[in-house]
């Protein structure tokens, strides 16, 4: 019999930029494993409505500005009324940019970085000062990008959040003393309308220096953040990057 794992898989998994997507797919593959799950966007879509409508007493979602800390922090309440204390955190919220950096207003780079790296460390810190003082243990799971592993023209402020986010990973595995797995997950270029501002021709400058050949979809993604949140795994303070091989 194998022993039991330091920190146990998480039971109730909360997921911000849940309703369309990575985070959709992320949401839809932890409640196929019995998870209990919450999910949040600005707004919700039929899919993901669809989903709570399916798994009432499985499923949490709302429609929440993950820039609204007031109201990310009454749906973490709801959240544990409903499905119970929660103990896996996935950060996925996130917006992009399709501007040169010179050409990027102070107000655009103050809501990106406020939107993919102010917001989700407060949510982390509310989720985490709520999990320790029961005692408990958690996993959180922050999907970051290749961007923060290399340089792209007309995303600077995005680059640096998701480097931003990858250092905080680091540093909350070793602040958090092992009581929970802090990871990063760093996928390459989805064909997303987020990465549309690389247009065709750099898009398929990165197919072609990608040994698996195609860019990252997100079924290649959802199995790691599973196995993150719910193997019995000593990884910590890691950033996983996902994209066939393409930045080495």
């Amino acid at each position: 019999m194998s022993e039991s794992p330091l920190v146990p898989p998480s039971s109730v998994v909360l997921v911000s930029g849940g309703s369309r997507g990575l985070g959709l797919a992320i949401v839809s593959d932890l409640v196929g494993n019995g998870v209990k799950v919450a999910a949040f966007a600005r707004t919700v879509t039929p899919e993901l409505t669809a989903l709570a409508e399916k798994y009432p007493d499985q499923v949490h979602i709302g429609s929440v500005d993950v820039n609204d800390a007031k109201a990310t922090q009454a749906f973490v309440k709801e959240v544990e009324e409903k499905l119970g204390p929660i103990d896996g955190l996935v950060n996925n919220a996130a917006i992009g940019q399709d501007s040169l950096h010179v050409h990027t207003s102070a107000d655009q780079l103050a809501h990106i970085i406020q939107t993919n790296l102010t917001s989700p460390l407060v949510l982390t810190r509310f989720v985490l000062r709520r999990l320790l003082a029961k005692s408990l243990k958690g996993r959180i799971v922050n999907i970051t990008s290749i961007c923060a592993q290399r340089g792209f023209p007309g995303l600077v402020a995005y680059s640096a959040t998701k480097g931003g986010m990858d250092s905080a990973t680091r540093s909350l595995a070793r602040e958090l003393g092992g009581r929970v797995l802090a990871n990063s997950v760093a996928p390459g270029f989805f064909a997303s309308d987020m990465s549309a501002v690389l247009g065709q021709t750099q898009l398929d400058q990165i197919v072609r220096r990608t040994p698996t050949g195609h860019l990252t979809e997100p079924d290649e993604v959802v199995p790691v953040v599973r196995m993150l949140l719910l193997d019995n795994t000593n990884i910590n303070g890691q950033v996983l990057v996902l994209d066939g091989a393409a930045s080495i």
